[in-house]
């Protein structure tokens, strides 16, 4: 499989620019995939410089270029401060995050990421994991459960759907996409193509902690970037843009209080290079649907 059908960059051009690699630096790939992005940062580095390739996802490391220049680490971008110690390279000059499912996982339809196949409920980036998506259906409280479709899939009928689940989850068995599919049926609104992918959408991130990973991210940056050294995120939903944005912008999650009398005491150590979310180009979206929906943004420590 070539790595380009493996999953296309999203992004691509506008992401390497913003990064303005310098030869000589150490970037770190969070999400190395097919290694779209990362191939394109090794083109712009010199023999001294240095790219430390981080994917959870055990069918990632077949895309490896030979390149003494690249380090990869099997492990979530969570842990990153850590491996980056450990590697000798505690500070880096640019840390890049591209947040998407890679179409590599969305094809597989034993991974069970996409509605369009059927395959075990499972959901997992990274396969070592306990918890699938079976597991949540089958544990969560349905409160747990309304919480998780409202918030994380912006699903209209969050309540209905989660009663629905713990009132049939015993009588039917949950464990492939199509089981699944026929249960939830009768609660589905609207386009079903739409409903199914933002109920999936919901639990990929609750099995995934795609939120708490994306926080740890977001938290170390300031402890591993050299001043001057940038950080480039790719979103896919407003819950993870949003969440980059605060954090640039004030160096925390807390929405801050617009105070009449004070000033904010806090101080972001981010300067914002990208005031608004850099989008796909037309030419980009129409060769690229998964890029419709792609946010990038960049930072600075200062």
């Amino acid at each position: 499989m070539s790595n380009q059908t493996y999953h296309i960059p999203v992004l691509y051009h506008e992401t390497l620019e913003a990064l303005q690699i310098k030869p000589g630096g150490v970037y770190v790939d969070c999400t190395f995939g097919g290694g779209g992005h990362s191939r394109g940062i090794l083109a712009k580095l010199n023999e001294n410089g240095k790219l430390i390739a981080f994917d959870q996802d055990a069918d990632a490391q077949k895309n490896l270029p030979a390149d003494k220049r690249v380090i990869f680490i099997p492990q979530n971008f969570a842990h990153l401060q850590r491996f980056l110690r450990l590697y000798k390279y505690p500070k880096v000059d640019g840390v890049l995050a591209d947040l998407g499912v890679s179409s590599h996982q969305f094809d597989e339809g034993e991974r069970g990421f996409s509605i369009r196949f059927d395959g075990p409920l499972d959901m997992r980036m990274d396969r070592r994991q306990e918890t699938t998506a079976a597991t949540v259906l089958a544990n969560s409280s349905e409160k747990e459960l309304t919480e998780i479709f409202s918030l994380y899939g912006e699903v209209s009928n969050s309540k209905t759907l989660a009663k629905h689940i713990v009132e049939h989850r015993s009588t039917s068995a949950l464990t492939t996409i199509q089981s699944f599919k026929n249960m939830i049926a009768p609660a589905v609104k609207g386009n079903p193509n739409k409903y199914l992918a933002q109920v999936f959408q919901a639990l990929r991130i609750q099995v995934n902690d795609e939120l708490g990973v994306l926080k740890s991210l977001l938290e170390q940056l300031p402890e591993v970037l050299n001043n001057g050294g940038r950080a480039a995120i790719i979103t896919f939903h407003s819950l993870e843009d949003r969440l980059v944005k605060n954090f640039f912008k004030q160096g925390s999650f807390e929405a801050e209080e617009e105070h009449p009398f004070f000033n904010s005491t806090k101080k972001s150590p981010f300067k914002i290079i990208t005031k608004k979310p850099v989008l796909a180009s037309e030419k980009e979206l129409k060769e690229n649907t998964r890029s419709r929906s792609a946010k990038l943004r960049v930072a600075e420590l200062i």
